[in-house]
């Protein structure tokens, strides 16, 4: 959908037949997980150098990645056979050739460090904070396997935020297919327009959720829309959470300045607790 800014409402004077333009009206935001609500980047890059020594390698992780989540994607691959193979090229592509059990232990190795390496971004207790105080709901919308990522989201604090969680290991359909963004509306009963999903991934996220019909918004933290990538017509774009709000509230009447919240809330909770 095309969000229209609180300056274009249409002026009535001369079009006495024509209705008063009216914005949205928003009940839900969706939300990817990795680098968007969790720094995924820095915590696979830590693990690489712990594991290696070197700090080059993200690059061919995140390719090999990409190259394997697409068989996932396209119905080839199951996510456990996935993580497995996906080890496998990447050592191959170093130069080491190992046994099935040797990949299986670097793998093994690899989940127990990231697993103590996951940070929230600093703008994101606050958003989810100001998001729940305007009695919106919020999805999480993530093309990650299931067990992997909801221990992810519970062990960070975020699970309590959540009114539903969409995991394309467990739907068997991934962004940016237009059903994946549907069946989440679907879940909580709102219709696609009254959504928006935010995400980093400027294809997959933002065009995806656009073309599904919810509002769409590419959260470019690293400003690659300022040296090179650009969103398209009905795409915004963020560099941050903290910019959310304002983004909100300039196009939906509906959602006002929220009342501040009590202590006893899940982002409270986070900040006051283990984390």
């Amino acid at each position: 959908m095309d969000f229209a800014a609180a300056a274009s409402t249409p002026s009535l004077a001369g079009n006495p037949g024509r209705a008063p333009w009216v914005p949205p009206e928003l009940r839900l935001v969706c939300l990817d997980i990795d680098d968007t609500l969790i720094d995924c980047t820095a915590a696979i890059r830590r693990t690489l150098y712990a594991l290696t020594g070197r700090g080059d390698l993200w690059p061919l992780w995140d390719v090999i990645t990409e190259e394997h989540v697409a068989l996932v994607v396209a119905g080839e691959l199951d996510y456990d056979v996935m993580h497995h193979r996906r080890t496998e090229c990447f050592l191959a592509e170093l130069g080491i050739v190992v046994e099935p059990v040797q990949v299986g232990a670097f793998e093994a190795r690899r989940r127990e460090i990231l697993a103590r390496s996951w940070r929230l971004f600093d703008d994101v207790l606050p958003c989810l904070e100001w998001l729940r105080a305007a009695g919106l709901q919020i999805a999480a919308v993530t093309n990650a396997s299931g067990v992997h990522q909801r221990r992810k989201i519970a062990e960070l604090g975020l699970s309590p935020f959540f009114d539903h969680v969409a995991i394309a290991g467990e739907l068997g359909v991934a962004k940016p297919d237009p059903a994946m963004f549907r069946s989440v509306c679907l879940a909580l009963q709102c219709a696609p327009g009254q959504a928006v999903h935010v995400g980093d991934k400027l294809d997959t996220d933002a065009i995806g959720a656009r073309d599904a019909g919810l509002g769409a918004v590419w959260l470019d933290r690293d400003g690659t829309g300022q040296v090179g990538e650009r969103a398209p017509a009905g795409v915004y774009t963020l560099s941050g959470l903290g910019e959310l709000p304002e983004l909100l509230v300039s196009e939906y009447a509906t959602v006002g300045v929220p009342a501040q919240r009590a202590t006893g809330t899940p982002a409270a909770r986070v900040r006051g607790g283990v984390f």
